[in-house]
């Protein structure tokens, strides 16, 4: 009896229907698999990172050679740019809530963050270290550094989620605005451009309206250095009219062009000095079906 124990105690269990593998299904988990790996890219230079947790928002690229990423949990990741490839150095908790904008000044040497947890975090790129955090007693939406090389103050322009208003402060200074600009737009700012080359910003609000302003020596006025005196010969008025806004805005490295993205797919090249719309380019979909079918 006791050899019959032993022997019963080590002997395997006859698996119960419910236990037996589905044939049917690890079959098609095995297709399925063939089907994921056929469809991986195969080019020579494809890398595949998993350094953030949650999905990456923003992304900039510094003059110094940095790259910044910050992802939809608040995180903030440095990284340098190497012969071959880019090396982590940095990480950040940055926010507690979502980033809502991230931008660099003129030179690469400062990084300025908003959340919607009511902060703004500055940032010393070269060094990959935060210098500044400041609390808000506002939903911050869209940041700006506005200053130039010529500027003893290094000035960032946060604009307020809920109402019209742009309100500058010192990057490395207190909670205190040194200006706050309620007369610019009507509408909630959600996208700042600094032009360096001419120390311009433009600001483009949810209505589509864009305007022209200085952000340096702190007048916050019409720029004296475009050949317009009034939008109303300009094409600045375009969004407004076909009801739509801005996505993106960037500066080509001379100053004298805008690119912009629009909500309606198109992208616009503007001339800065004159505000005049150069060239339109349809990016719709729609365009590049029909250019399949005809090739």
């Amino acid at each position: 009896q006791p050899h019959d124990y032993v022997l019963n105690d080590v002997a395997p269990k006859t698996p119960t229907p419910e236990e037996k593998p589905n044939l049917a299904n690890t079959l098609k988990n095995v297709q399925l698999e063939r089907l994921y790996l056929t469809n991986l890219p195969s080019a020579e230079n494809y890398e595949r990172s998993f350094m953030h947790r949650e999905t990456i928002t923003h992304l900039i690229v510094t003059q110094t050679d940095f790259i910044v990423t910050g992802s939809v949990d608040g995180h903030v990741k440095f990284w340098k740019k190497q012969d071959q490839g880019i090396e982590f150095v940095n990480h950040f908790r940055s926010h507690l809530g979502q980033i809502l904008d991230m931008c660099d000044n003129f030179d690469g040497t400062l990084l300025c963050t908003v959340a919607s947890d009511k902060a703004f975090k500055i940032f010393d790129v070269v060094n990959f270290d935060m210098i500044n955090m400041v609390r808000l007693d506002y939903v911050p939406l869209a940041c700006c550094f506005i200053h130039s090389d010529r500027d003893p103050i290094s000035s960032v322009c946060i604009s307020d989620k809920d109402s019209s208003r742009l309100l500058v402060y010192d990057a490395k200074g207190t909670s205190q605005p040194l200006r706050v600009i309620d007369k610019m737009h009507r509408n909630p700012v959600h996208l700042m451009k600094f032009n360096a080359k001419f120390e311009i910003v433009v600001s483009a609000d949810k209505n589509g309206m864009l305007e022209y302003w200085t952000g340096t020596k702190h007048d916050y006025k019409f720029p004296k250095c475009v050949t317009f005196q009034s939008k109303m010969d300009t094409d600045l008025y375009e969004f407004v009219k076909l009801k739509t806004s801005v996505i993106n805005m960037v500066f080509s490295r001379d100053g004298k062009q805008m690119a912009t993205s629009g909500k309606d797919r198109k992208i616009r090249i503007f001339s800065v000095l004159s505000g005049k719309i150069t060239q339109t380019i349809d990016d719709s979909i729609d365009v590049y079906s029909a250019i399949q079918q005809v090739n």
